[in-house]
Parts: C-alpha cells; structure tokens; sequence
C-alpha cells in the first residue's frame, strides 16, 4: 500500500525542469549537409545526419523518439528500426533475443553488444549470451549497423552492433528530472536523474527503479514478476574553452541489480490453447538473482582542431544465479523438461508431478543453480585524422585499437525438492560445483584502420580489422570445490582473423541516397 502512495503521488505530478540563466535552445535531428567529423568519446554514430550518410546499414534512435512513447522493453524500441528481428521469452524484454541480418537471436550472442562505446555482454569473447542487457528506460539514444559493413566494432561484424548510450552530463548549469509511472499487473517505474556542468567540471547521477508482479498465473506465488534497480553516475573533468589542447577526462560507475521470478519451464500446447499465460507449480522456486557494476574511464583530447584521440578504459562485472527446474526423476527415471512438453503422453507422470496434481517422492524435481560470475575488462584507444586535399575531396582515417579480457565463471549445483499438494520442499542440497565448475577466458587484441574519402555527394570507405584471440578453459571437476587439486582438464585455442571491408554511399538528396559494399564477416 505505502509503495502505491509513493506511486500515485508523482504519477499525478510528473515533471521535468531544467534551470539555467542561459535563454533556452531548443533543438532538433536535422539533415544538414557537414563535411568534416565530429568525434564524440562514446558514440559510432552521434546523431541521424551521419547514420543516414554512412556507408552501410545504420539507424539513429534519437532522444526524442525514446521519449515519445518511454519505452522500457528494447524489443518494443527497435520495432521501429528496419531489419531488426527478436522473439519474446518474458514479456518484459529482460533478457531479449535479437537478431541482425539473419543471426541466430539466442541470447543477442551474435551480435556486438555496447553501451557508451564499449562492449557490454557479460564476456562478449569468452561467453557472449547476453544474461545482462542494458535498460533501455535509462538511455538517451540507441545505435544499430546491420550488416558487416563496421570494421570499426567487434568481435563479431557478421550481424552488426548495437550501442547503447546513457544519459551523458547536462551542458546547462542545472537539469533535474522526475517521472513515475504505474499501471497494470502492480507495475511501477520511477526515474530522476540530476545534472549540472561548469566551464571546468560537470556530473550527472541517475537512478531508475522498475517492478512488475507480472502476468503470469502461478497459483503457489502471486508475483511472477521482477524488480529491478539502477543507479548510474558520471564526473567530468574539462579544460577551459581557450585551451590550445582542449580535451576532458570523465569517469563512469553504473550498479545494476536485478530479482525476477522468471523460468525455463513452459507449458503442454494444450494447456496454451487454454491458459496461455499459466504457469505450472514446478517452477514456483525459479529465480533469477543477477547483479552487474560497471567502471569506465574516458580521456578525449584535440591536438588540433582535425586530430583527436579518444581513450577508454572499463571493467565490467556480472554475477548471476538463474535457479530453476532443470528436469524430474521418477524411480531412478530422468526425464528433460522439453521431452515433457513436447511428448505430454508419453509422460504423463512426469507432467503430472510439474503441475502439482500429484504428490512426488523426495528429489523428483531437481533444481539448478546456474551460479556464475562474468568479468570483461579492457583498454581501447582511436586516433582521427581529418583533412581536406587540394581538389577539394575530404578525407578521414581512424585507426583504433583495443585490448580486452573477460572470463566467466561457472560454479554450479543441483538440489532435490519434493512436491506435495503443489507446494515445494527442499528434499536435498547438492554439493556445490558438482554441476559446472570451470573458467573460460579470453584475450583479445583488436585493432583496425578506416579510411574515408568524400568528394560532393559521393562517399568511399575502404577498412581493414584484425582480430587475435587466445582462448582458455579450465575445467576443475564436480569433486574439486575448492580448485585445489592437481590435474585440471585445461584446454585452449587461439584465432587470428583479418576483416576487410569496403563500401559507398551516393547521396542523391536529403531523402534518397544510395550505398553498398563487399566486406568479409566475422563470428
């Protein structure tokens, strides 16, 4: 009852203020005819005008086509963006599964996952299935490059890259926002964010709280829903504006905390025809308990007016346990949760026990604590150089390089649960690390060089990436919970990979232009 009066009080007053003694500038994404670059630390494309003159796929989700409908589920931003595809698994977009240009959508693994320019999947090398994925109530714009055309951005260039970019440092003197929202299924969402800047110095602080009881029917437990809690701050460090070199250091600290009461398990296509959003009694105990923390340190400084160098440096860190049902046995006979489903028949008593409508015996159901922790660290650099040539053509070359780790961390178990009179009871605990305790890691060493050339309307990029990644795997064994014991199964494999690309872009008018381009894909 308090968390509703909390709720409908600033949901009847929802405001956004901005003080500043500065007359205020209202502006808009434009198309504008620009020649030279504008290097921003954290973005790859920086607004609509260069996503639409890029040699390649591209999309700009500006700040005011977010704030039109305040999404909180990235499946139902990027229904606006052509040739993104995804399927639903939640309901709330949580965990989404996207595709780009015809990849496999499990886990958004096949895709380049960023957030301000750095790479945002749990371990995008090692193991890439995107267990955490940004929330997208927080952002302020989204990029999407479809297709291979962005040597620029890896590992992977086969499908393309999504880069998310958080609310960045207010340039008035004062910003301060409110919003809350509440509707169905006991669904909430309360958002501020405070932010000021001076010649010399500015900080943003951000705070996002998101909760739903869901809306599945589950008879043991009434929320089959989630909560989830952000906070996010930025400190930036700048020179004076008559600097001679001017340039800006900015330090990021994101905390991501996250409870839903989510589930592999689904249902017989009979009891869907029925009851679509039931859920049977075997997974009343599923949950998934994650946690991620991010810190990022940017340094971008001008040498000149048309030579910058953007630096960054990140360590991300995920921990999750997803405990869920992972399959039942009766009388020493195990069955997987899909042979259930997909054959009800010919199980009927295994059915039987994940809907409650029968009592089981002690450790029919086993549950799986999928425990892990994922650690991505990294150092980046890219240099831009621009220029204009005596027949007047523009020219530009960046060259970046990035060195990168990340590993996860696997250390799971199973516990027993008796089921009766649909209610679960723990029966047993497993030994932990019997079920999965082993580390996979990588190192990368990423570097790439583009060249762009444009001459009236017409634009060519010519581009080149290296990939080399070590790749390790340390498998401890089930008996070995303390990974003191000699003989571990290690296993490793390295890969060096040479990405070329080139593409062109014909600009016939502000609403029609024309690009393509050959380019070797990475995976």
């Amino acid at each position: 009852m308090l968390r509703l009066l909390l709720l409908i009080i600033p949901f009847l007053f929802s405001f956004s203020a901005s003080i500043a003694q500065e007359n205020k500038v209202y502006t808009v994404d434009s198309i504008q005819k620009l020649d030279e670059v504008i290097i921003k630390a954290n973005t790859i494309l920086g607004n609509k005008y260069v996503a639409q003159n890029r040699t390649g796929a591209s999309y700009y989700l500006s700040t005011a086509e977010l704030n039109d409908f305040e999404y909180s589920d990235i499946n139902r931003a990027l229904k606006a963006v052509p040739g993104v595809n995804f399927y639903e698994e939640d309901g709330f977009g949580l965990r989404p599964n996207i595709s780009l240009r015809g990849t496999s959508p499990q886990r958004s693994s096949k895709i380049t996952l960023m957030e301000d320019g750095v790479l945002i999947a749990p371990a995008p090398y090692s193991s890439p299935a995107a267990y955490y994925f940004p929330s997208v109530a927080r952002m302020e714009a989204i990029e999407i490059l479809k297709g291979s055309s962005q040597v620029q951005y890896g590992p992977f260039t086969t499908g393309g890259v999504i880069n998310m970019i958080s609310t960045s440092i207010p340039e008035e003197k004062i910003k301060a926002q409110f919003q809350s929202s509440y509707g169905s299924y006991n669904s909430s969402q309360i958002y501020t964010t405070l932010g000021q800047s001076s010649e010399n110095f500015g900080y943003v602080l951000e705070y996002l709280s998101m909760n739903s009881d869901g809306f599945k029917s589950l008879n043991q437990k009434d929320n089959t829903g989630f909560d989830i809690t952000d906070l996010m701050g930025k400190i930036r460090i700048k020179s004076s504006r008559d600097a001679n070199t001017p340039q800006f250091i900015e330090f990021k600290y994101h905390l991501f905390d996250e409870l839903s009461n989510e589930t592999y398990l689904g249902i017989t296509e009979q009891d869907f025809e029925k009851t679509p959003f039931l859920r049977y009694a075997a997974s009343q105990q599923d949950e998934m308990d994650a946690k991620q923390t991010q810190l990022m340190l940017t340094h971008s400084i001008n040498i000149t007016p048309r030579f910058t160098i953007v630096t960054n440096g990140y360590k991300n860190i995920f921990s999750r346990n997803w405990y869920k049902l992972n399959n039942v046995v009766i009388e020493d006979v195990s069955r997987s949760l899909d042979a259930i489903l997909n054959r009800p028949a010919e199980n009927l008593d295994f059915l039987n026990v994940i809907k409650g409508s029968v009592n089981s015996e002690k450790d029919a159901l086993v549950l799986r604590a999928n425990n892990r922790i994922y650690t991505a660290m990294g150092l980046q650099t890219k240099v831009d150089i621009h220029w204009y040539g005596s027949s007047g053509g523009f020219h530009d070359i960046e060259v970046g390089v990035r060195y990168h780790y990340d590993e996860e961390d696997r250390f799971q178990w199973e516990d027993g649960y008796q089921i009766q009179n649909a209610a679960m009871a723990l029966s047993s605990q497993g030994a932990k690390g019997a079920k999965g305790n082993r580390i996979s890691s990588a190192t990368a060493i990423a570097t790439y060089v583009l060249y762009k050339y444009k001459f009236n309307n017409i634009t060519f990029t010519p581009g080149l990436r290296m990939e080399s990644i070590d790749l390790k795997r340390i498998d401890y064994g089930s008996s070995n919970p303390d990974r003191s014991a000699p003989n571990n199964n290690l296993r490793e494999n390295d890969i060096t990979a040479f990405i070329p690309g080139v593409g062109f872009n014909y600009t016939y008018s502000n609403q029609v232009s024309f690009f393509g381009g050959i380019h070797k894909g990475f995976s």
